[in-house]
């Protein structure tokens, strides 16, 4: 990959958290997360989407789920101690976090949310997130995703 960095990269290299970065054929618009799976060769349970909600009491709320699953919004609620979530709406995502649909990263946004990722990223070796812009992703340890994003783990898939 070529020396571009995404907010995230240099974010990631300010901490000293190593990452692989990869880089996938894209146009403007943004495909399904098992489509970019495919695109790297890489283990769709390893590629993670984030998805962003608003919870009934009007804070944020972020969901970082395997590209293949979908979310559960009544076990996110329940996960983030609200009596329901809802997913934003596309035309919110950038004013919220400061990303645009497709390269919503769950690190670097706007302002600090509630980060929950699925149960089983605390299983596997590795994780991979989008890296803040459409057609590139980070691939990095789990352990340290969470960390950075002082992120909680639930069951919150169907």
């Amino acid at each position: 990959m070529a020396e571009f960095k995404t907010n995230v990269m240099r974010m990631l290299d300010k901490e000293k958290v190593g990452y692989i970065a990869h880089e996938y054929p894209h146009g403007k618009e943004a495909v399904d997360g098992v489509t970019v799976a495919k695109l790297l060769g890489q283990n769709p349970e390893y590629v993670f989407k984030t998805l962003v909600t608003k919870g009934s009491g009007g804070g944020y709320f972020v969901f970082v789920i395997p590209v293949g699953k979908e979310l559960d919004l009544k076990k996110c609620a329940k996960s983030v101690g609200e009596k329901s979530v809802e997913m934003i709406h596309v035309k919110d995502i950038t004013k919220v976090t400061g990303y645009v649909r497709g390269g919503c990263s769950p690190l670097g946004m706007k302002k600090p949310y509630p980060v929950t990722f699925h149960i089983t990223a605390e299983s596997i070796p590795r994780i991979i997130v989008s890296a803040g812009k459409i057609g590139y992703q980070i691939d990095l340890e789990p352990d340290d995703l969470l960390r950075l994003t002082n992120g909680a783990t639930a069951d919150i898939v169907k």
